[in-house]
Parts: C-alpha cells; structure tokens; sequence
C-alpha cells in the first residue's frame, strides 16, 4: 500500500448499500460488539460471562443444561466459561441433590458485586452506541429490533 492509498479519506458507503436495512443492521451490530467486548475487556471479562451471570440473577442456580440454553451458549462452550466465573470466584458449581451426576451453578456474592459493575459498564457502553438518537428514538428502536427479533 502506498502512502498516499494510506492517506485516502474513506469512501462513503455506496447508496445501494445504505438502503439495505440488514447491511445497515450488520454494521451497526458489529460496532456495537466491539463496544461491549471492549467496555467488559476493562473489567476483565467476556459476553458469555454476563450472559451467564445475568441468567443465574435472574433465574436463580440452574444446571449447565439450563444455563445453556437461557444464554445461548453451546454446552461444550458453557463448560470453560463456566470454569473461569469460578476461578474468579463469581459462580460455584455443586453437585445437584437431586441428580449427582449434574452440577449446579450458584451466583456468589463475589459474583452479584462483578456483576454490579458489568451492568455499569454496558450502561455506559449502551449510551455511548445510542447517543445520536434521541431517548424516544432509543426506545422505538428498541421496541422495533425486538419486535424482529420475536418474529
């Protein structure tokens, strides 16, 4: 690449691409995933470990079976995250009474407090992708992406 191709502004988007919602949607979620990993980056963690604490606050302790599939995470996934959240203390992993052959996920104490300070962080992250529309235009288009995504 030659210095004056390096020095070249960026070409705008040609209009038959900005008129395609789903190329417009794709971009926009891949600058909001370079937010989000990068915001939990700080915090020293990873979407799959919110996923999972978020699941575990909301749902309670839960099997990997069940964490798998309220975060969407493939079991075989789910097993090494699961090991770093209790490395960091965040999770602990029991045998379940009920069937010994499975193990329980509980949230700990540690893990509610990390999980304090993520939410705080995709506060911040969420505002800083939706700052140039409006607090009415974040909820319509809040509304309108679930409102797909249900579909």
């Amino acid at each position: 690449m030659t210095s004056s191709e390096m020095n070249e502004p960026e070409p705008e988007m040609p209009a038959r691409l900005r008129a395609l919602p789903s190329r417009l949607l794709g971009l926009t979620a891949a600058r909001a995933d370079r937010l989000v990993s990068a915001g939990l980056a700080e915090e020293d963690a990873r979407k799959w470990h919110y996923a999972v604490l978020v699941s575990l606050d909301e749902y309670g302790p839960a099997s990997q079976a069940a964490l798998s599939r309220s975060t969407g995470i493939y079991r075989s996934d789910l097993v090494s995250v699961i090991n770093e959240l209790a490395e960091r203390g965040h999770v602990e992993r029991t045998p379940d009474p009920e069937d010994r052959r499975r193990n329980v996920i509980t949230l700990t104490e540690k893990g509610r407090r990390h999980l304090d300070r993520l939410d705080e962080v995709l506060t911040r992250v969420q505002g800083e992708l939706m700052e140039p529309l409006s607090k009415a235009e974040q909820a319509l288009l809040a509304q309108l992406l679930e409102r797909m995504l249900d579909r």
